[in-house]
């Protein structure tokens, strides 16, 4: 079988097991963040941090609880690092530095998970687990929660009440995260991918000296690290370590995970706007974009000329030989469209346009499908966008699912989508104007330019991967990165959430025969078009200086 038909039926496989999962997953998730009962574990939850399940809040109390949630993790997961040197477990480590415990800490709170260490050399069992692992549940469950706060504000109308953050979080927890990623920790476990708390072992001779290798709850934390679109990964080298990522299936089954919530919540935001051909349409758009992102990178990959790679079937260079081109270009793409970050090949190893499409993907804003949550409310934002378009082109007020897209709505929407890139480019700014933070780039010219944009898209846009040719591990690079992955986060949520009270206060208007059809293949194609329009424009200079330059002198 040649590597490109592999490839393809792979993707293949994929699709039809997000095809046979959509609906009642999707059906599920719906029920989940609709019900009024609770279970008696979430009753003691609620009972044990003080929260009343039953109260409503409006965007300002919900995004309070977001926020005291946001940093009283980062100050657990900061001093977690901190003291590590006196913890049990710690295998030896000693205790993280200031700056590296700050940019980890921000990290995996706000489900980006870069990191600028080597997990096998810096993490014990105690920090991996009951700091990292628990932010990677939760982190997740933050997402979720807003995305289902901003399908409230569409699906209520004459209340400004979004429902409840804390009944949100702990659900998206317990009855959706915790149960499914036991299951893919099974399954993982099974494919043989290791779980254990075993200390650092001597395996051999290597160049001269031993090499060491150490345990981990790693089948457990790769399953949610995927599940969650997470992506810190125990190993430096991420899914690409045969530890957490053994064969050929479990890589597809990974990315399996990487895509079942994101595709899935648009079938729970169709049930509960009460319309499911809007989420169909939703979910057009983004199956849309990732099949093409798929294709293109698989055929940089396969095609690009010369003896070697022609030899090897295919750009082979950074990716591992169980997997192959096919398999490394979907990867590549589904963790760079979502917030995932985790990685099982190197994509400064990527030839140039293959490392563009990664860096775009993460541009368009991680929305196809994108993060847990973050990727569904990501596309409604754009979709009020292309609605508003649309009815500057007719020369009539836009609306969407029933509510009016007036001036306060879409000064929200424009915010959110200029947030990210002007931290992206005003940070890659100041690295390559300062002489300090150009000492960490492993490269020069065009490529040396992209690992620094790379990195600053990457975190911004909480995804967590890099091109890794960048050593961020400087206090230049951990504070800023650190800074770049809060805003990113919590900025956009706070239009997110005032964007949701406002359409929440609206009164349902009706459809006329003026009303532009959202749910019909006409708004796919205009919303497609609208977000890649709007992020060429915004990134196309710094790209042309960096990937595409690089890609046209290959």
């Amino acid at each position: 079988m040649s590597p490109v038909l592999a490839g393809v039926l792979q993707l293949l496989a994929l699709m039809g097991a997000l095809a046979l999962v959509h609906r009642p997953l999707g059906d599920y998730m719906a029920k989940v963040y609709s019900t009024d009962k609770h279970l008696r574990v979430e009753k003691w939850i609620y009972k044990g941090i003080g929260a009343n399940p039953n109260t409503e809040m409006r965007w300002p109390a919900y995004l309070r609880g977001i926020l005291a949630f946001s940093a009283v993790s980062v100050l657990f997961l900061y001093l977690l690092q901190r003291l590590q040197g006196s913890l049990p477990g710690s295998l030896g480590f000693a205790s993280i530095d200031p700056d590296q415990a700050f940019n980890t800490a921000a990290s995996f709170v706000t489900n980006t998970n870069w990191q600028s260490y080597y997990g096998e050399q810096a993490m014990g069992h105690v920090v991996q687990t009951a700091g990292l692992a628990v932010q990677n549940f939760v982190s997740a469950a933050v997402g979720m929660a807003v995305a289902v706060a901003l399908v409230r504000g569409f699906a209520r109308s004459r209340t400004g009440e979004l429902g409840n953050f804390w009944t949100d979080l702990v659900r998206g927890t317990i009855r959706i995260l915790v149960p499914v990623a036991a299951i893919a920790a099974v399954v993982l476990v099974s494919c043989g991918a290791i779980q254990n708390f075993s200390g650092i072992h001597e395996v051999g001779q290597f160049m001269g000296g031993s090499q060491q290798w150490n345990g981990g709850a790693v089948a457990s934390t790769e399953a949610i690290k995927e599940l969650g679109t997470n992506g810190g990964g125990i190993f430096n080298a991420n899914s690409a370590h045969p530890f957490e990522n053994p064969t050929p299936f479990t890589n597809l089954f990974e990315i399996f995970l990487i895509l079942v919530i994101p595709f899935s919540l648009t079938r729970t935001f169709g049930l509960m706007v009460g319309s499911v051909k809007q989420g169909y349409a939703i979910l057009a758009t983004m199956a849309t974009i990732w099949v093409g992102f798929v294709a293109l990178m698989m055929w940089t990959e396969f095609s690009h000329r010369g003896p070697a790679l022609e030899l090897a079937g295919g750009a082979m260079e950074g990716k591992e030989v169980r997997f192959g081109v096919g398999a490394s270009s979907i990867f590549a793409v589904s963790t760079t469209l979502t917030s995932t970050g985790a990685v099982d090949s190197f994509h400064s190893s990527f030839t140039g346009l293959g490392g563009g499409i990664t860096m775009l993907g993460m541009q368009l804003g991680e929305i196809a499908p994108g993060g847990v949550g973050s990727g569904l409310y990501g596309m409604l934002i754009m979709a009020i966008i292309a609605v508003f378009i649309a009815g500057l082109m007719v020369g009539r007020t836009p609306e969407y699912l029933g509510k009016k897209i007036g001036t306060r709505e879409i000064k929200l929407a424009a915010c959110y989508i200029l947030i990210t890139p002007a931290l992206v480019l005003i940070f890659t700014a100041a690295a390559m104007a300062l002489p300090t933070p150009q000492n960490s780039m492993t490269n020069s010219g065009a490529h040396g330019f992209s690992e620094i944009l790379y990195a600053y898209t990457s975190g911004a846009n909480n995804n967590g991967s890099a091109f890794a040719g960048l050593n961020a591990d400087t206090q230049w690079f951990n504070t800023t990165i650190g800074i770049a992955m809060l805003l990113g986060r919590f900025v956009p949520m706070v239009f997110v959430l005032a964007l949701a009270g406002s359409l929440a206060e609206q009164k349902p208007v009706p459809a006329t025969a003026g009303t532009l059809r959202t749910e019909k293949p006409l708004f796919t194609g205009l919303l497609v078009g609208a977000i890649l329009i709007i992020t060429g424009l915004t990134y196309f200079p710094a790209l042309a200086l960096g990937p595409l330059a690089e890609g046209m002198a290959a």
